[in-house]
């Protein structure tokens, strides 16, 4: 019995020094469903620096997304499971509060051409992309299959990622999220 409570008070100990962690504690209970292959790390990581162009050559880096949470994705326009994917995402797009981010990274050789005409066709209309053409940022990140997601803290590190296409949308990446972003 004393070494349960022990063990109840350090956890709270923990919890308190340290709320980040309080928050993927209760991200990892929630866990079901597509989110069950959701991988969280031991301690977060920080994420490569690196500048990436959007769709009209702007340069473009993920510290503009700070401050929130970010559900960032890897795909490109030739993997049929991103296809399957990218509507989903489109939608947790719209319907996340300001505290999260929705952001798309096409890694490899995807013209902006044909990036429009793949969103045109399997219509998203919400999602910011990025373009790492060379793949600096997704070798830099240990991608090495697509699709992949990458969840960051609101400090711009790498927390979680998840292989392979999920229902982002669904009750059960909605629980995991709200479970992060909960005060």
């Amino acid at each position: 019995m004393l070494r349960i409570g022990l063990c109840v008070l350090y956890t709270a100990l923990m919890l308190g020094a340290n709320p980040a962690l309080a928050d993927v504690v209760a991200a990892k209970a929630v866990l079901a469903g597509d989110m069950r292959k959701l991988v969280f790390l031991d301690e977060a990581k920080a994420v490569p620096d690196v500048v990436l162009v959007d769709l009209e050559g702007a340069e473009r880096g993920l510290s503009e997304w700070q401050g929130k949470w970010v559900v960032l994705n890897f795909w490109a326009t030739w993997c049929a499971p991103c296809r399957k994917e990218m509507p989903s995402l489109d939608r947790l797009a719209l319907a996340v509060s300001d505290d999260v981010s929705v952001v798309t990274v096409a890694t490899g050789r995807n013209p902006p051409a044909a990036v429009t005409r793949f969103f045109t066709e399997i219509g998203v209309e919400n999602l910011p992309v990025l373009l790492d053409a060379k793949t600096a940022l997704a070798r830099q990140m240990g991608v090495i299959g697509l699709p992949l997601t990458v969840i960051l803290n609101p400090e711009g590190q790498e927390v979680a990622r998840l292989i392979g296409d999920a229902e982002w949308d669904g009750p059960d990446a909605r629980a995991m999220l709200d479970a992060l972003i909960a005060p």
